[in-house]
């Protein structure tokens, strides 16, 4: 086994890292890597990302969302979480696919701080029935993937508020988080992040670290991965499962009302209810809408390009009222 480092505690690159050297790397060896990322929400391959994240949180405290190659629940990371990540063929052994076969080496380590953790369910691992780890898999070709979080000094504050989703009210055909009790490693024991990630090397490399570093070029692949996919809004919105929005406001002119379907990161289908008052026909900046991502940059934007006021359709309301509301 090979041991390698990103390098990075960039979410984007971290993901794009993950699939260069599932894709590219020697089949015939299997890897290792441990990675930490800034404060970051991770959505599973399947998820509404929208319907996971509390938005305004996020956008507020600058946390980055990126959606990740394998299936599972969103994390939250940030400094304090350590990640894990496995990449080997699948046909080199009989329990690839047996989540226990890649969390008995961090069980091992944990055990040796003192810290006495149990598998729960088929992907989490948990301390007196507190969830402090979650793994998930992705195969492809015979080659499996298989990554985890630790949560060492993570401020709950922060994952907890992250992953809540604000108050908007989504009907996702997305698969759906599911909410745990959680904790944090250092409640539990003196040792540091340090101490454990050394323990959890030797366990895996008795014999001494392996350590593979990237080369200049494979650094530059990786990086346009980044740019093109990772940081890309059609990889962590559009590729959610299609969904349908009710937002609700009440303003100094009115209480407005937005029935919103979503489809491929943009809106299909807008309806706007309320007890506003109005000039002309509302219709005009129902369809204006369609086309735009629902976001609030997405609808000014939108709005802008059509030549669009919203004070036309609903007195008193400002394109940036509109577009709040998301």
């Amino acid at each position: 086994m090979v041991f390698l480092e990103t390098g990075s505690t960039d979410c984007f690159f971290n993901m794009a890292f993950e699939e260069y050297v599932f894709e590219q790397f020697d089949w015939r060896e299997s890897y290792f890597s441990l990675w930490q990322n800034e404060n970051a929400v991770v959505v599973g391959r399947h998820q509404n990302t929208v319907a996971e994240i509390n938005r305004n949180f996020v956008c507020e405290h600058d946390i980055q969302v990126v959606r990740r190659l394998s299936g599972g629940g969103a994390v939250y990371h940030d400094s304090g979480n350590l990640n894990f990540t496995f990449i080997t063929d699948a046909r080199n052994t009989d329990n690839a696919h047996d989540f226990v076969y890649f969390i008995k080496p961090v069980l091992r380590a944990l055990t040796d701080i003192g810290v006495f953790a149990v598998m729960s369910g088929r992907n989490d691992l948990t301390i007196d029935g507190r969830k402090f780890s979650g793994n998930a898999q992705y195969t492809r070709h015979g080659r499996v993937l298989h990554h985890g979080t630790l949560l060492f000094n993570t401020n709950l504050q922060f994952l907890e508020a992250a992953l809540t989703p604000s108050t908007l009210k989504l009907q996702s055909k997305g698969v759906s988080s599911i909410k745990s009790r959680v904790t944090n490693i250092s409640e539990h024991t003196d040792a540091t992040m340090g101490d454990f990630r050394r323990l959890l090397l030797n366990s895996l490399f008795p014999s001494g670290v392996m350590k593979r570093d990237l080369t200049r070029d494979a650094i530059g692949e990786i990086n346009e991965l980044r740019d093109r996919k990772y940081a890309a809004w059609e990889w962590n919105y559009s590729q959610s499962p299609p969904y349908t929005m009710k937002t609700e406001k009440q303003f100094a002119f009115g209480f407005v009302e937005l029935l919103l379907d979503i489809k491929n990161g943009t809106i299909k289908n807008v309806r706007i209810f309320g007890d506003f008052f109005s000039q002309t026909d509302i219709s005009p900046l129902e369809s204006a809408l369609i086309g735009a991502r629902p976001t609030f940059n997405g609808i000014l934007d939108t709005l802008a390009d059509r030549s669009i006021t919203a004070d036309t359709f609903i007195i008193g309301m400002h394109n940036e009222d509109l577009a709040g509301m998301l």
